[in-house]
């Protein structure tokens, strides 16, 4: 359990990424030795600048970050950074430590037991699927064995019994623990607390509880505000025509008026400043390629990873218009390097029809350009078929404001990434949809209509995803497990 010793104090922490783009603004919280803790907010809020800010990756504007001296501090990053693809398993551990370390090799296996995941030490990290690359980043974070673990989005990527070892290693975890995630049920298994960065207040509010009973405290408390805000502008109002009457008749009744005015900015400052609950984005479409018929996609073979080696299966899959499928298999099987042959027409056993525009959501956003800014990324997604009104509304529908669409992509948090993803394929109407995990680092606000949106597709759809929520909300007509195969 928690202890009462504070590790880590932010004292009226103020940061900006950049000038008039403020993240926090005077947040106060304290963090203390062995609690679970979850952070939570709305997508760009800043949730991993606070663990930026912890680690000293950033620097406070304003005010000061106390942290327990000789603190040892790891995360768990979303991603891989470009620049460690090409490591082996072997040279990606070495670089989690300062110094060299004589058993690594032992420290490596004993780790990736941890993770529930079996890997030569000579493989290289671009060629591990995203759910072992998600495993690898957890296990890159746990075998330092730090005082404090920051978790950023760990279940991403992971299928069922990789969540299951995770779950059961937080639990045990003797030491303090500090989770970004939007799986509920996940998070709830074992938080003790929650710190809420709200995205319009930029202040962090602390509350103590499992996840599910913080939510409910939330609720109830913008209920009580909600209520008392409506008692309070309804006798303002009254007060306020009453007001206005007096100093119409003039007189003495102008100095009542006068003096009501005083009260009704007195009753004003007690407006309670309501939080503004985390915005979802609208509805949207994914519109089709017109004029698609036939055999959109064909399937003979695949090829899939057996005991480390490349085997090619064969199957019979045919895809029409308005047909679905779902990969499925375990991490690490070949689901992500099907889509990947699939989108770049390089699978030897598959055939798209000629002309088929194809929507590919790919799981670590490399579709798109980091370079460019956000308004790029969706004006050449749009082409010439469409205005820049339409483009601007369509990007406000997914909580893309004018300062977001002047930022470059890779400025954005993983969730702003996916958004803007998911806008511009709905600006290319492709007349195939290839979704890798397409529910990674989204709010979970957003996920009904997200799926509902693909659920509505009128084109083909290849889907790889281990949210079993999500997948249930989607039509699927054919399902082909590569582990079975």
């Amino acid at each position: 359990m928690a202890g009462d010793e504070v590790i880590i104090k932010f004292k009226d922490v103020s940061f900006e990424w950049e000038p008039k783009k403020p993240i926090l603004i005077e947040a106060s919280f304290p963090v203390r030795r062995n609690s679970k803790i979850t952070l939570m907010g709305q997508n760009g809020a800043g949730k991993s600048t606070i663990f930026r800010l912890i680690t000293g990756e950033s620097k406070p504007d304003g005010g000061a970050i106390n942290i327990e001296n000789g603190l040892t501090i790891a995360t768990a990053k979303q991603v891989i950074p470009r620049e460690n693809l090409d490591l082996t398993i072997k040279e990606f551990f070495e670089k989690c430590f300062t110094e060299k370390i004589y058993d690594i090799d032992k420290k490596i296996d004993n780790v990736l037991e941890v993770v529930n995941l079996v890997l030569p030490h000579d493989r290289v990290v671009k060629k591990l699927s995203g759910g072992q690359q998600a495993r690898i980043l957890l296990a890159s974070a746990i075998i330092q064995n730090p005082d404090l673990l920051l978790l950023d989005e760990p279940t991403n990527n992971l299928d069922k019994d990789g969540i299951l070892h995770l779950t059961k290693f937080i639990l045990e975890y003797p030491k303090t623990c500090i989770v970004i995630s939007h799986d509920a049920d996940f998070l709830n298994t074992f938080t003790q607390g929650v710190l809420y960065l709200d995205i319009f207040s930029k202040k962090v509010e602390q509350y103590t509880g499992d996840y599910f009973a913080v939510m409910k405290e939330i609720r109830l408390r913008l209920e009580r505000e909600r209520m008392l805000n409506i008692r309070l502008e309804r006798d303002i109002t009254h007060r306020k025509e009453q007001a206005n009457f007096f100093a119409q008749k003039g007189g003495h009744l102008r100095d009542v008026s006068s003096k009501m005015r005083k009260e009704i900015a007195k009753l004003e400052s007690e407006v309670v400043e309501v939080k503004r609950e985390d915005k979802t984005i609208k509805k949207f479409t994914i519109p089709a390629q017109q004029d698609i018929g036939g055999v959109i996609l064909q399937l003979d073979s695949v090829a899939v990873v057996s005991k480390h080696k490349i085997v090619n299966k064969k199957v019979k899959v045919e895809l029409n218009k308005r047909e679905r499928l779902l990969l499925t298999g375990p991490n690490g099987i070949g689901k992500t390097t099907l889509l990947e042959k699939l989108a770049s027409g390089q699978a030897k056993g598959e055939h798209i029809k000629e002309g088929i525009k194809i929507g590919y959501y790919r799981q670590d956003f490399s579709t798109l350009d980091f370079e460019a800014t956000v308004y790029e990324t969706l004006s050449k997604a749009m082409g010439t078929d469409g205005t820049e009104q339409s483009l601007r509304t369509l990007a406000a529908g997914f909580l893309l404001d004018d300062i977001t669409l002047k930022s470059k992509i890779g400025s954005l948090s993983e969730g702003q990434k996916g958004l803007v993803a998911f806008a511009a394929i709905a600006l290319e109407k492709p007349g195939l949809l290839i979704l890798d995990e397409p529910t990674n680092h989204i709010n979970f606000r957003h996920i009904p209509i997200i799926a509902k949106a693909i659920n509505d597709f009128e084109g083909a759809i290849v889907l790889v995803s281990h949210a079993h929520d999500f997948v249930q909300k989607i039509r699927v007509d054919y399902t082909l497990d590569l582990g079975s195969l």
